[in-house]
């Protein structure tokens, strides 16, 4: 176990109940007029309407107090025409009326961004992590938004984190990550503690779900699944209205379902995992071992795969295998009508599409496999914009960026 220190809290921005971290709610027509301009602004009001069932005396109740707050402002984008085919006025996000900052958190590296109330980001920073420790990774985040908040040209909304593992959102805590060693952390307390900022904590797929919902293919799905391939594999859904989070803070985890050959190791300490055949580490494990050069790096596996080793193409046959019926499985069970292929993998996906399609179409169940597959290449850059959607979310639901519960103990390990 080991303790943290706070650090003095900086006044970077309001508190967690100021206006900047909420839109006025008068009503639930308001969120759900305010999101649809966000998502598809600048857009007429006749379009919000129809859009949402709405009536047009109800859409400008709901605008009126969001124009008067500084969210919302009548646009002269020419993009934007009343269907009907009359001149209007559209409506359109004010991006400056609150920044938001978002951070990916590696093994190594953390990284972040700055982004207006539209997602545009703004400004970006990295951070190498002096180490793994909850301690080492704190001050790497804190350094990262010292230089974000710098010169920001509006309010800041809050801190998104986004990091792989089990992540309890309500709680601010990282229930379990592999990737970091970490266990029982309530990291978003202990960085709200050290900036000063409303701080939310994140499964890193579930924010990427986020930010294809709001900005991204989902904005007009009823229903996704965002899988990513790369450091690890795993999978957000977008069901009935809402980004899955799990009863427990665990959903979607495909990257553990035993669909690999079962004498393969995962990170997770169980074997036959997907993600013990599909992961970047596991594909450069497997063919550094095959080809018997522990020293190659993963941009030589590709290079290999991509001139027809025998090795490097067996390894990313097997991921792929592992990869679409995993797929398969997510789409039996939940039945989207749209999959997103995302991460920084995705720009290798060639290697195994053919063997990911074919374990696909073996496994999926009936018209289930009829869904859209969107390839959807990933910088963690973009990973930290998804944590940042995370608070633009809040903000667009007209609550305040949480405190993270109060917890007693914090704990490393393997």
């Amino acid at each position: 176990m080991t303790a943290t220190r706070a650090r003095p809290a900086r006044q970077v921005c309001g508190r967690k109940d100021s206006p900047v971290n909420r839109i006025p709610v008068t009503s639930p027509a308001a969120v759900a007029v305010f999101r649809r301009i966000l998502t598809h602004g600048p857009v007429a009001r006749v379009d919000i309407a129809r859009d949402t069932g709405l009536s047009a005396a109800a859409v400008t109740k709901a605008v009126t107090p969001l124009i008067a707050a500084g969210f919302v402002s009548e646009s002269s984008d020419p993009r934007a025409t009343a269907t009907v085919g009359r001149p209007t006025s559209p409506l359109a996000v004010v991006p400056d009326r609150a920044h938001v900052i978002g951070i990916k958190v590696t093994a190594d590296r953390t990284y972040g961004v700055r982004t207006d109330l539209g997602a545009t980001v703004r400004a970006r920073a990295d951070e190498e992590n002096a180490g793994s420790s909850v301690e080492a990774v704190r001050d790497a985040v804190v350094r990262v938004v010292d230089r974000l908040t710098a010169g920001a040209e509006g309010p800041i909304g809050g801190i998104g984190i986004a990091l792989s593992g089990d992540v309890d959102r309500a709680g601010g805590r990282v229930r379990d990550s592999a990737l970091l060693g970490w266990q029982g952390v309530p990291f978003a307390r202990m960085v709200q503690e050290a900036t000063g900022i409303p701080t939310l904590l994140d499964n890193d797929v579930r924010a990427l779900t986020t930010t294809e919902l709001l900005f991204g293919a989902g904005r007009d799905a009823e229903s996704f699944a965002v899988v990513t391939i790369g450091a690890g594999t795993g999978c957000g859904l977008y069901l009935n209205g809402r980004v899955v989070q799990g009863a427990f803070g665990v959903a979607g985890e495909i990257g553990h379902l035993p669909f690999a050959p079962a004498h393969l190791d995962c990170r997770c300490g169980r074997r036959g995992c997907v993600e013990a055949a599909a992961s970047s580490a596991a594909i450069l494990s497997l063919v550094r071992e095959g080809r018997g050069q522990p020293d190659l790096a993963i941009g030589d596996v590709f290079a290999l795969a991509h001139a027809g080793d025998p090795v490097a193409r067996a390894v990313f046959a097997q991921a792929g295998r592992a990869i679409g019926t995993a797929l398969a499985a997510v789409v039996n069970l939940t039945g989207p009508e749209l999959v997103v292929f995302a991460g920084e993998n995705v720009t290798e996906y060639g290697l195994y599409e053919e063997q990911v399609r074919a374990a696909f179409a073996e496994y999926a169940f009936g018209a289930a496999g009829d869904c859209a597959i969107v390839l959807r290449p990933h910088a963690f850059e973009d990973w930290a914009r998804g944590a940042a959607a995370c608070v633009i979310e809040d903000i667009a639901s007209g609550v305040a960026v949480p405190a993270p519960r109060e917890e007693s103990s914090v704990s490393e390990g393997a």
